[in-house]
């Protein structure tokens, strides 16, 4: 008798343990969710190499202008990867730079459009009360296969028109990479 008790002491967390699994199966199907599916989701990332790239496009854009010009390129979660400053531009554009970036990113619109909409709708006037978007032109979002992975910002060109014109040339069509 003591070993069929000490068999059933043994036995009776694992007949807990298939409960579970049951109870977790039978979840998982009012869910709709199969047991094999994979809970996260794969992402493309900007390297540092393509955010040296759309640098150097934005910059020689500038020059062509007779621009220098601050740039900051994000990442899709709004990490900045490079952030340059042009001689003789003013310390306050490498934060407008990041910020236009940002707001690109975080809108998924070009900070020119975003501004020009913001002005003109009543409702969405208050978005230049939020204390990380900046609307002025000169930010894009980046994209590559329907997917925003990035961003650019420029500040410095001289005008919201000339900063958007420089941070729509970083795209990189051999890349996939567009900025609208």
């Amino acid at each position: 008798m003591k070993i069929n008790s000490c068999l059933l002491v043994l036995l009776i967390p694992l007949f807990s343990l298939a409960q579970i699994s049951t109870k977790k199966s039978i979840v998982a199907n009012q869910l709709n969710i199969n047991a094999t599916e994979n809970y996260t989701t794969q992402s493309t990332q900007l390297t540092l190499k393509t955010a040296f790239q759309i640098t150097e496009q934005a910059r020689a854009t500038a020059a062509a202008l007779g621009k220098n010009v601050t740039v900051a390129v994000l990442d899709a979660s709004g990490q900045i990867i490079i952030l340059t400053r042009g001689e003789e531009v003013g310390p306050h554009n490498t934060e407008a730079a990041r910020r236009k970036a940002y707001t690109a990113l975080s809108t998924k619109t070009p900070t020119l459009l975003l501004s020009k909409n913001a002005r003109s709708n009543p409702d969405t006037q208050n978005l230049a009360t939020l204390p990380e978007l900046l609307l002025l032109g000169g930010g894009h979002p980046l994209w590559y296969h329907g997917k925003v992975i990035g961003s650019i910002g420029i500040a410095g060109g001289g005008s919201p028109e000339n900063d958007d014109a420089i941070a729509k040339s970083a795209a990189i069509s051999a890349a996939q990479i567009k900025t609208h």
